[in-house]
C-alpha cells in the first residue's frame, strides 16, 4: 500500500525540522519530502556533524525522510546554466546520501521560447543520464517531476525518460490536470507507470481529477512508495492536514 506524506512546499515551508517531525507524527503522516530553500534549512551548506544530526533525527522519529525536493532543471539554451544545474544536483545527491534520503527530486520546466522540442527533450534526458549515473554510486534515486509547460505532457515526458536511458532515473507523478483524458488517467499513467517511484498529490477535493483511479493504478502495480501532499500554506495547517489525511484514506482501494 502507498504511504502518506507531505512535500514541505508550501504547507510546511516555514517549519523547522523538529516542528515537521513532531507535527507529522501527531497527524498520522509517515513521511516528508524536504523542499530545498525552505526554513528547515537542510541544504548542502550543512557540516558533516549537522548532516549526522539530521540523519539521527529521522532515525529517532516515526516519520521517514521520503526524499529531497530540489528545483534543478536542464532545459536552458545556455550550456553553462545546464552545467550549473547538473553540478548542483550532484551536490544534493551527496547531501541525500549523508542524511539518509533515498532520492532527489528534479524537474524539467518547459521548453525555452524558440527552442527545438525534440532537441530539448534529448538535452534534458542526457543531463538526467549523467546525474542518474552519478547518483547510482551513492544509492540515491533521481526522481523527475512531471512538470512544466509542454514537458508535463506525458508523451513528451516519456520521451525525456527514454532519452535519459538510465535505470536510476525515475518519475515523480505530479497529478497534473493534463494527465486526464476523457475523465481518466489510465492512458497517460501507462506511459510512465513502471518508472513511478514517487507521487505528488494536490487538492483531493478537486473532483476533476480521478483520485480514486490513481490510487487503484498504484495498487495494481503494488506501489509502496510515498504519495505526498503538495498543497498551499494555510493559517491552520494542522486542520488542513487532518482533512487531507481523511480524504486520502477514503480514496484508498478496498482490500
Amino acid at each position: 500500500m502507498a504511504q502518506l506524506g507531505i512535500v514541505t512546499y508550501n504547507i510546511a515551508k516555514d517549519w523547522n525540522l523538529p516542528t515537521i517531525l513532531t507535527k507529522l507524527e501527531a497527524l498520522g503522516y509517515a513521511g516528508v519530502e524536504l523542499r530545498t530553500s525552505h526554513a528547515h534549512k537542510v541544504e548542502v551548506s550543512l557540516t558533516k556533524a549537522q548532516r549526522e544530526e539530521v540523519r539521527k533525527r529521522f532515525e529517532d522519529s516515526a516519520v521517514q525522510l521520503a526524499g529531497l525536493g530540489s528545483a534543478f532543471e536542464y532545459q536552458s539554451r545556455e550550456p553553462a546554466e545546464v552545467r550549473r544545474n547538473i553540478e548542483g544536483t550532484k551536490e544534493y545527491v551527496r547531501l541525500a546520501h549523508d542524511i539518509g534520503a533515498p532520492g532527489v527530486k528534479v524537474r524539467p520546466n518547459g521548453i525555452p521560447n524558440g527552442a527545438d522540442l525534440d532537441a530539448t527533450l534529448r538535452q534534458i534526458g542526457q543531463a538526467l543520464h549523467e546525474v542518474g549515473e552519478d547518483a547510482s554510486r551513492f544509492g540515491i534515486e533521481i526522481r523527475v517531476e512531471v512538470h512544466g509547460r509542454v514537458t508535463s505532457q506525458l508523451d513528451h515526458f516519456a520521451k525525456i525518460l527514454q532519452y535519459a536511458g538510465h535505470p536510476n532515473v525515475y518519475a515523480c507523478w505530479n497529478s497534473n490536470a493534463t494527465d486526464v483524458k476523457n475523465g481518466s488517467i489510465q492512458e497517460t499513467f501507462a506511459l510512465v507507470a513502471p518508472k513511478v517511484h514517487e507521487v505528488h498529490l494536490h487538492d483531493l477535493t478537486d473532483e476533476t481529477y480521478p483520485w480514486r483511479e490513481l490510487f487503484a493504478l498504484l495498487k495494481a502495480q503494488s506501489y509502496e512508495g510515498f504519495t505526498l501532499a503538495e498543497i498551499p500554506e494555510s493559517s491552520d495547517p494542522d486542520r488542513v492536514l487532518r482533512y487531507f489525511r481523511s480524504l486520502w484514506l477514503a480514496y484508498q482501494p478496498k482490500a
